[in-house]
């Protein structure tokens, strides 16, 4: 979980950072340009989040008609939803990240870093030694009651 203060803290740094980016490039390319390399990356990782998210699906049903679980798949499409959202958010920061997270490899890599991370062992395991071995009464239903016999 992500604590109060670093959520405060990158709501406050990324708009700061974005609004730097685009003046330091409205001042090398000019503004028109500026702002149409924004648009433009927000369409282009539209279309590009479209491909990578039906190639999600598909091996997401795929593994159902083969009786897996898609956890993988479902996490990649979380994270393809959360690059959707950077890609359309304006700034070059945010599609960086965004175009970063359409990257199957890294993708995968920076998921499989966050189960690692994230995994907690709620039972902690016992280590037996041979079978173990309930104790206990049995019956049938049709027979009378054995505790009271």
């Amino acid at each position: 979980m992500i604590p109060f203060p670093l959520l405060f803290l990158l709501f406050l740094t990324i708009p700061l950072l974005e609004i730097y980016l685009l003046i330091k490039a409205g001042s090398v390319i000019g503004a028109l340009p500026a702002v149409a390399l924004v648009v433009f990356t927000a369409v282009l990782g539209a279309f590009l989040l479209r491909l990578q998210g039906l190639s999600t699906m598909n091996r997401m049903r795929a593994n159902m008609m083969r009786g897996k679980v898609p956890a993988i798949e479902i996490l990649e499409g979380a994270a393809l939803l959360v690059a959707g959202g950077l890609l359309l958010t304006p700034g070059f920061f945010t599609d960086a990240i965004g175009f970063l997270l359409l990257i199957p490899p890294l993708r995968r890599y920076w998921l499989l870093k966050i189960i690692d991370r994230v995994t907690i062992n709620s039972v902690p395991r016992q280590e037996t030694r041979g079978p173990r071995t309930f104790e206990g009464e049995s019956w049938r239903d049709d027979d009378d009651d054995p505790r009271l016999r």
